[in-house]
């Protein structure tokens, strides 16, 4: 399987495409959040991208882990794991309007398109440390398809 990345058009553009496939009627296949909740969250997680959000810093052990679970994905190129946890941040579980939040997040990710075009992105995040843009793009679009495979598109 190749790799994703949202630095390539063709999968952004997938990306963008299946966001679009959602509907209000969306049911999840696991974890808790409704479809207009799954897209908030995901529009936050750009947003740490995007260092409009910022997430605590994270004890050194965890660090540790995330950044052994950073190259461990990388390496074999697996999914993101289904109910792992998260930040406190990036929990969404209240009400949200389903059009406004995917609206939102496909706004966010032409935001994050045009931080990479600009190399705007940053060169560290607390959990999995260290950075490359490449890193950036693969983890965005790995967890973006973990969440829209959640909700069979």
């Amino acid at each position: 399987m190749p790799y994703k990345s949202l630095h390539n058009e063709e999968d952004f553009e997938e990306i963008q495409r299946r966001i679009l496939q959602l509907s209000i009627k969306s049911q999840n296949k696991w974890g808790k959040m409704n479809v207009a909740q799954m897209m908030l969250h995901c529009d936050k997680i750009l947003q740490i991208a995007l260092g409009s959000l910022k997430i605590p810093s994270v004890f050194w052990l965890f660090r540790i882990v995330g950044v052994v679970t950073k190259y461990e994905i990388s390496a074999f190129n697996n999914g993101i794991p289904r109910n792992m946890p998260t930040f406190k941040k990036v929990i969404v579980n209240f009400d949200c309007d389903f059009e406004q939040t995917r609206n939102n997040l496909l706004l966010r990710l032409d935001e994050y398109k045009n931080a990479y075009l600009n190399h705007q992105l940053p060169l560290k995040h607390e959990l999995f440390g260290r950075m490359r843009e490449k890193d950036w793009g693969f983890l965005e679009y790995k967890h973006l398809d973990h969440h829209l495979k959640q909700f069979k598109v």
